[in-house]
Formats: C-alpha cells, sequence, structure tokens
C-alpha cells in the first residue's frame, strides 16, 4: 500500500495543476491534486488526436478453389481480377487549427479515400499532402477545416531519458486511449526495428496496433514524438515502442507547407561506419565514438567542406552522431538550404567544420529514359548514374554508367531490378540511357543483358 502511494505520488510531481496558467513542476499540496493524475494535460491534449480510416481498393482474383487445400496452390491466380477493399485503422494528431495532420505513412499508404473523426466525433474527408516511407510519416490535409485544437511541437533534441510521457491513440479500434510512461532512451537506431535509417524516441508507454500515428507527449501536452512501431513477439506492447522525434514532423510539416509533394532530404555524398572499440584504437582515439568516414564522393558537400576518407565526425550542430542513421537524421533536421556544424577529427584534431546541406546534384544530367512499345521491354526506365540517381536509389558512391530506375511489368518478369546498373547488351557496351532503347529496338531472337547488381554480375539471357 505504501509503495503504491509513493508511486502515485512520484507521477504527479511534474504534471501541469489545474487552475495554473503555466505548466510549473512542484511537490503536490493536497489529495485532491494527487487525484487529478494526468487529468488537466489529457484534457488539454486528447483534443488534438485524431481517429483515422483509410480505405484502399486492390485488385484480387476471385478463385472457385479459394481454401481448398489442394487446388488452391495448382490453380492460384486463376479467375477475373476483382477489386478489393482494404480498411486501415491509425491515429494522427492535429498541428494547425486550419487542418494540419500528422500520421503515419504505413497508416495512409496508397489510401484511395481518408476520413479523420476527431475527439468530438466531427468527421472530415482528408488528402495526403506530403508522405515519406522511409521516414514513415505522412501530412494530410483536413477539407474545410478551421479553428481546430492543435499541439505544439517541441524540441525533441531536449527531451531527456527518464521523462514522464504519455500516449495517446486509437489501439484496437476501442476508442482514444492514454497511456503513461517515461522516455527510455534516445537516438535508437531503426535497424532493430526493421528500418535501417531509422532513428527513434524510445519508451515504455504501451502502445498497441492503432496507436500508429499518435501522439507522445510530455507532461507540459507539447508533441515530443509520433507513435510509429513496436519491439513485440505477441503483437501486443511489451514495453518497448518507438516514436518519430518531433523536430523531423517540424522538417515535414515545413516543406508541406512550401508546397512540396516529395520529401527532400540534404545529401551527404559520404558513406561511413561507427567507431568501435578496435577502431577508435587504431585512430588514436580515446573513446570509442562518431562515424569514420570510408568514402566520399566528388560532389559531396563534406569533400568541397576539406572532409578526407579517414576523419571521424562526432557531431551536428552540437548533437552527438555514432551512426549513419543519426547522420541522416541530424542532417534532414537542420533542412535543406541551411548550414551544420560538424565537428571533426583529423588526425588527432578535433574542429568544427560548416557543411552546406544541399540536395542530391543532377549533375551530369540523368537523361532518363522510358522504352515504349516499339522495344521488347516497353515501361523499362533507365538513367545515367548520378549523386540525384544514386541517392533515389540508394546505390554505391561510385556507382556510374546506366541504371535502372524501374523495370517496368516486363523488364520485372525478365529478372531486372531497380538499381540493375546495365553494362552491355547482346555484348554491345551501354555508355547512355539512349543506348539501351536502341539495342532493345531490334534485339534479334535472343536477349542478353549483363549487369552490376549491388556490387555482383549478373547475365540474363532469354529467348524472345
Amino acid at each position: 500500500m505504501f509503495r503504491f502511494l509513493a508511486f502515485a505520488l512520484a507521477l504527479t510531481l511534474t504534471i501541469p495543476l489545474a487552475g495554473t496558467t503555466a505548466a510549473e513542476t512542484r511537490v503536490p499540496q493536497s489529495p485532491a491534486e494527487i487525484s487529478l493524475g494526468f487529468a488537466p494535460v489529457v484534457k488539454q491534449a486528447a483534443p488534438a488526436v485524431v481517429n483515422i480510416y483509410a480505405r484502399i481498393v486492390t485488385q484480387g482474383q476471385a478463385s472457385p478453389f479459394a481454401g481448398d487445400p489442394f487446388f488452391e496452390d495448382f490453380f492460384r491466380g486463376f479467375g477475373t481480377p476483382r477489386p478489393r477493399v482494404q480498411n486501415s485503422l491509425g491515429s494522427g494528431v492535429i498541428l494547425s487549427e486550419d487542418g494540419i495532420v500528422v500520421s503515419n505513412y504505413h497508416v495512409v499508404a496508397q489510401a484511395t479515400d481518408i476520413r479523420v473523426v476527431t475527439n468530438d466525433r466531427h468527421e472530415y474527408d482528408a488528402r495526403v499532402v506530403l508522405a515519406d516511407k522511409e521516414a514513415d510519416l505522412a501530412i494530410l490535409q483536413l477539407e474545410g477545416a478551421e479553428g481546430l485544437p492543435h499541439l505544439a511541437l517541441r524540441d525533441s533534441d531536449h527531451v531527456e531519458v527518464g521523462e514522464l510521457v504519455l500516449a495517446i491513440g486509437n489501439p484496437f479500434g476501442v476508442g482514444q486511449t492514454v497511456s503513461s510512461g517515461i522516455v527510455s532512451g534516445l537516438a535508437r537506431s531503426g535497424a532493430a526495428t526493421g528500418n535501417a535509417r531509422g532513428y527513434f524516441i524510445q519508451t515504455d508507454a504501451p502502445i498497441n496496433p492503432g496507436n500508429s500515428g499518435g501522439a507522445l507527449i510530455d507532461v507540459n501536452g507539447a508533441l515530443i514524438g509520433i507513435n510509429s512501431r513496436i519491439l513485440s513477439r505477441s503483437g501486443g506492447s511489451n514495453g518497448i515502442g518507438f516514436a518519430i522525434p518531433a523536430n523531423l514532423v517540424a522538417q515535414f510539416v515545413a516543406q508541406a507547407r512550401d508546397g512540396n509533394t516529395v520529401f527532400e532530404r540534404p545529401w551527404a555524398g559520404m558513406a561511413g561506419q561507427p567507431v568501435n572499440a578496435d577502431l577508435a584504437h587504431s585512430l588514436g582515439l580515446e573513446v570509442p565514438e562518431g562515424i569514420v568516414i570510408s568514402d566520399l564522393h566528388p560532389q559531396s558537400p563534406f569533400r568541397k567542406a576539406g572532409f578526407e576518407v579517414g576523419d571521424v565526425i562526432t557531431r551536428v550542430d552540437g548533437q552527438p552522431v555514432n551512426s549513419p542513421s543519426e547522420m541522416v537524421f541530424r542532417m534532414t533536421v537542420t533542412g535543406l538550404g541551411g548550414t551544420a556544424r560538424v565537428t571533426r577529427v583529423h588526425e588527432t584534431e578535433v574542429e568544427e567544420v560548416e557543411v552546406s546541406m544541399i540536395a542530391a546534384p543532377d549533375d551530369p544530367p540523368a537523361e532518363e529514359v522510358t522504352l515504349d512499345e516499339k522495344t521488347v521491354l516497353p515501361g523499362l526506365q533507365v538513367a545515367r548514374a548520378n549523386p540525384a540517381v544514386i541517392a533515389r536509389l540508394n546505390l554505391p558512391l561510385s556507382a556510374e554508367g546506366v541504371v535502372v530506375t524501374d523495370p517496368g511489368p516486363y523488364g520485372a518478369r525478365a529478372g531486372l531490378k531497380p538499381g540493375d546498373v546495365i553494362g552491355a547488351i547482346n555484348d554491345d557496351a551501354v555508355a547512355r540511357p539512349r543506348d539501351v532503347r536502341k539495342a532493345l529496338s531490334d534485339p534479334g531472337r535472343w536477349l542478353q543483358m549483363d549487369l552490376l547488381r549491388r556490387g555482383q554480375r549478373v547475365r540474363l539471357r532469354f529467348r524472345l
């Protein structure tokens, strides 16, 4: 009994108390204040958290053998394609009174119809104005919205481990639900969650299916993150949840306001790896920290700022970076057109260097070509490798030549994949995208393509 009371008192030490004009941090003065718990902050924040219903129409096959344990596999794909309707349920957070809402990409991806329901049961049609699969974020605009309650974004760089937080969302569709916990960790790499370039705030506040896109708020009601995913063997919450930091959300909102339909990230033109104990010893570092540069593209802004292979980057804008995912995050929140203060160790000398945040240059021109029906692989898209193409397809910095950007339906059947570098077609060297069009316009009875796929040589050969 006494342990429970002590825990209840600890939970109420830093909440905003009713009747105050600003958040206060003090010991509760009466049993009435203790009984309030998180009620004041929930009352303030909950109206800005919404339920999102997304409708997705896909083409499916109607087979009379569906469900048959023997014939289903033999007749898979049999029947006339029919539209199938899939419904997705998630949460979102209102960030402006005119109806800007942030949610997860996986909640609204490919949706043909999106309905948003507010806490007071008002319904709005919504459209996606900016979405990015890699970051798992989407910005929606509610139609005809005005005067809506909304949450303020907090600088997530100032969030500390141990802070009390609340997760608000609609788990399993049961209705808006609030759960509490603490910030369990910061700068969590997405490698543990299936997204190697992710960067998250970790919390033990219970997050379940349907919470995706919901709010992670502090005790003052400010948004510090968007709940995104969990680590779980059962599918339910095990106390390891991840939220996308508010500083990244702010960049998405800014680009959506500017009219961007594709999220743009600064380009590093650099490859690196975390500094472990062995690397630190060989580099003469006292402690293993930062990332060591292993490759630099000739057009990299880091190369232009004087960085060299073997340099160690330890901080960006005063914040530590210990993995490539942290580096990507720090550059992204700095934003295109900005300048980042990068701390590097060069031959044991520590210095701070300013680096311009630029988009990947489309230089030399990509000369992207889409093959038409006059070729044997209509729909195939190829481009000349340049920094913009390398960044888009996540290719090695050394990639050069003609790259498959989209295999198209026939190219995919032939075995082509995005990122394949075409070296030769029927033993004729390919140097420019137009060479591919010429070679595939009249290839003869056989087609042979020599490719470089992620460093491995591949040969495709088939009869036409």
